[in-house]
């Protein structure tokens, strides 16, 4: 019981000890200031002052930069991933052909937030050049009125590229289009041909692949390399040709005003479309990408954060210095009626507003630099006569930085914390030194 009573007693006295630390007096805190202000050769810590504050600085800056581009580099990469393919897909027995299936995308359409429902065909296969040269492909039908609405599509696409031509003719016409990185692979331009298989043609022979040969009328680069170097689109009427599944849908593609919240929207879509429904949204279907994006950022962050740690360590080493260069004063204030607290006080605020005024320098010009990226950006690549992101590797014409406040916030708390940290050590240490052992070498 005794013991128990003991170590109860020693924790309430450590953790009043912590709370003590954070209700400074206001000439502790201007004892504070003027030790961080005293040169060397006056027994102060200027020079460690000035490193320590340097290194806090330019770690923050680091942490801020570098995950403010990591999240415009995410959020790019899913804003176009997101343009390019739907929030939610429908599949299942409403699809059927039927005479009620077009009344099924006026339900949809009315479920509040949802912004566009489209109907399309895909099937894989392969294309082949006029050189014969072959590469696998993803085959999409869509109506040339959805294919216009796609923005991301319409907006990227190359020189000499035309939608004019496409779903114009029977049954769709037989102009296509394609990413370019099918083209780049193939060396294909606009206007020539290429010929399209998909496996699935049954003879009295056996199995024998489809294959058809179409007109490129227009070429496409999303941005995302994946999509680029895969999809073919074609009319869906000619899809539907194509592969011999007249009047046939696979899926319903489903775009609403805000994809991140997507999940808010299932139980309403699933109502809209009725029994034997089956809804996938982005997020399942890219389960494996958002992951990996969200480990690489928490890593990312984990290991970035080191850094401030290691400039924080300074503080460590030039408190136990001003500490060994300030005895006497510890001693004439100890005789003067200052308790342990006080001094632990002092020096425990001296390392602290080394951390505090670090973290704001460093969090203002990390915020400076993200905003102002892209004239850095320009400037250097004025200065060093080249390009330092590449448009044509990128698909991007400058780095993006996107700032989350929730990550600043962590930012300034977690460097503002470890140097509270490396602190305490060396403040506590002071204030158990006695008057007369550090007067003792006087």
């Amino acid at each position: 019981m005794t013991e128990k009573v003991s170590l109860a007693t020693k924790l309430s006295e450590a953790l009043w000890m912590v709370i003590s630390l954070f209700r400074p007096k206001r000439w502790e805190i201007a004892l504070a200031m003027r030790y961080l202000r005293t040169r060397r050769k006056d027994g102060g810590i200027a020079v460690i002052a000035m490193i320590s504050f340097v290194g806090i600085a330019l770690s923050v800056l680091a942490l801020v930069a570098v995950l403010s581009i990591m999240n415009g580099f995410r959020e790019e990469l899913m804003s176009r991933m997101l343009a390019f393919n739907g929030h939610a897909y429908l599949y299942g027995q409403p699809l059927l052909p039927q005479p009620k299936r077009v009344d099924l995308i006026k339900r949809l359409k009315a479920v509040d937030g949802v912004v566009s429902v489209v109907p399309q065909l895909d099937s894989p296969g392969l294309v082949q050049s006029s050189t014969g040269a072959l590469m696998p492909a993803y085959m999409r039908g869509i109506s040339p009125n959805d294919l216009k609405a796609k923005d991301i599509i319409t907006q990227n696409l190359s020189e000499g590229s035309s939608l004019a031509g496409f779903g114009a003719g029977d049954y769709g016409g037989d102009v296509i289009l394609i990413g370019i990185g099918i083209a780049q692979n193939l060396g294909l331009r606009v206007g020539e041909e290429l010929t399209l298989m998909s496996p699935g043609g049954a003879t009295v022979f056996g199995a024998a692949p489809i294959r058809k040969t179409y007109k490129i009328g227009g070429i496409f680069q999303s941005g995302v390399s994946e999509i680029d170097k895969s999809f073919v689109y074609l009319p869906l009427e000619q899809a539907q040709l194509f592969f011999d599944r007249e009047d046939e849908w696979d899926s319903l593609e489903i775009k609403v005003s805000d994809p991140y919240k997507i999940a808010t929207y299932r139980e309403a879509l699933a109502l809209a479309a009725g029994e034997g429904s089956l809804i996938e949204d982005w997020a399942e279907r890219n389960a494996a990408v958002w992951s990996a994006l969200k480990i690489e950022r928490t890593a990312m962050r984990f290991i970035l954060f080191f850094i401030v740690i290691i400039a924080t360590m300074n503080i460590v080493s030039g408190i136990v210095m001003l500490v060994k260069n300030k005895t006497r004063d510890i001693a004439i204030l100890r005789t003067m009626g200052a308790d342990r607290m006080s001094i632990a006080r002092i020096f425990f605020m001296t390392g602290t507003l080394i951390g505090v005024f670090g973290t704001v320098l460093g969090l203002i010009l990390g915020v400076l630099f993200s905003l102002f990226i892209r004239p850095i950006q320009e400037t250097l690549e004025w200065v060093f006569q080249t390009k330092l992101f590449d448009p044509s590797v990128y698909y991007l014409s400058h780095v993006p930085a996107k700032m989350e406040v929730g990550e600043i916030v962590f930012i300034v708390l977690a460097s503002v914390l470890a140097a509270m940290i490396a602190s305490l050590f060396p403040a506590l240490w002071a204030s158990k030194m006695e008057p007369v052992e550090a007067l003792r070498y006087e």
